[in-house]
């Protein structure tokens, strides 16, 4: 049997084998409109389960804005950030940003941060500007944006841009940390990457191209809290992509980085449930080439994913790194107790350091979970 269903601007017959009394189930994965609510929505679904059921604007601002402390050089603890040093020191050099660009001079700059010509890690700081802050912080602004109009904030738009604000220059802020003195790391992801992401998917057909034909998604981490030794684990920002190989989509190559940065293969069935597999490199250290700038050096990693329609469900990760070697996160809608969904995570580092942490789907308000550790911290 075909039933036409309506995909955005157009009808496509989907095909079902049906028997007398049956019900029809499709998976439809680019309507963007979402019942009961106006405008469309690219990257915001609402579902209540996945990693959808925990975005949120106070949950990006923690995990993009305190993302570096997974590299194995910076420690965990938020309490032991110079902030009000970081935000001066930052504010500075983006008020002053001739200042801190004449030190290696504009090529310099134009050549590491900007212009994609080289592909040495210590000049290649144009990567995680395009992939971070262009796409994904990009596609960040409109999710929020989608975000606040689903939950009827007046003026979404203003509200999503001062979170995407709030969550880079937090960002900003922890990287530099103690240090005073000129930096280009924030003028180029301010004054470029940053407004120019928020054009970008400002533009329907942009956020439609990596909507429909890339099927980007928010795959963040589920931050959580160790009251016993003060430390936020399991928190970065995360973005997925996935291009079909064929016209079912049954099949794709599926990329998906933040911290880690892992290339593989998806195998979608047609109820919408997904597995993803991957290999590649992850961030290890961060450390100064110069005067000016800093990057990291990069280990192998590797990782399994289990989504449904989209939706991030399970994780698994590999990394050759000191925090982290096996990560583990499962998230709410996997596991039901009763009118809770509740989500987990685990790692285990090289030290065998066990952590273990529980985080709460139905209280979304709430952008951390609670847990603890196992054996002694190092």
């Amino acid at each position: 049997m075909c039933v036409p269903v309506l995909l955005s601007l157009q009808t496509v017959p989907i095909c079902a084998q049906t028997a007398p009394g049956d019900t029809i189930s499709t998976y439809v994965p680019h309507v963007e409109t979402i019942p009961g609510k106006e405008g469309t929505y690219f990257f915001y679904k609402g579902y209540d389960y996945g990693s959808q059921a925990l975005i949120h604007p106070l949950r990006l601002v923690i995990n993009g804005g305190f993302g570096i402390m997974q590299v194995s050089s910076r420690h965990n603890e938020p309490g032991l950030i110079q902030y009000g040093r970081g935000a001066r020191n930052v504010s500075k050099n983006l008020l002053n940003p001739l200042w801190s660009i004449s030190v290696n001079g504009f090529w310099d700059f134009f050549s590491r941060e900007v212009i994609p010509i080289s592909i040495n890690s210590g000049q290649a700081q144009y990567w995680p500007n395009y992939m971070n802050h262009l796409f994904g912080g990009g596609m960040s602004y409109r999710m929020m944006t989608e975000y606040f109009r689903f939950n009827e904030y007046s003026h979404p738009k203003a509200w999503a841009g001062v979170t995407i604000f709030a969550y880079h220059f937090l960002n900003e802020v922890v990287e530099n940390d103690g240090y005073e003195g000129p930096t280009t790391d924030p003028v180029a992801d301010f004054w470029i990457f940053n407004p120019a992401g928020i054009i970008l998917f400002s533009n329907d057909n942009v956020a439609r191209f990596f909507s429909r034909t890339l099927h980007m998604a928010d795959w963040s981490y589920q931050p959580v809290w160790l009251p016993d030794t003060q430390e936020l684990v399991n928190n970065g920002q995360n973005y997925a992509v996935k291009y079909h190989l064929n016209q079912r989509g049954s099949m794709s190559v599926f990329y998906h980085w933040g911290s880690h940065a892992e290339l593989g293969l998806s195998f979608t069935r047609p109820d919408g449930r997904c597995l993803s597999a991957g290999l590649g490199l992850v961030a290890k250290n961060l450390f100064k080439i110069d005067q000016i700038s800093k990057t990291v050096d990069l280990a192998v990693s590797g990782g399994v994913f289990y989504d449904r329609n989209n939706s991030l469900l399970a994780s698994l990760l590999f990394a050759r790194t000191k925090d982290y070697r096996y990560r583990l996160n499962l998230y709410p809608g996997l596991v039901k107790l009763g009118p809770l969904r509740p989500g987990f995570f685990a790692s285990i580092n090289e030290d065998d350091r066990v952590l273990l942490g529980l985080t709460f789907g139905t209280l979304q308000h709430l952008p951390v979970g609670i847990g603890g550790g196992f054996n002694k911290k190092n």
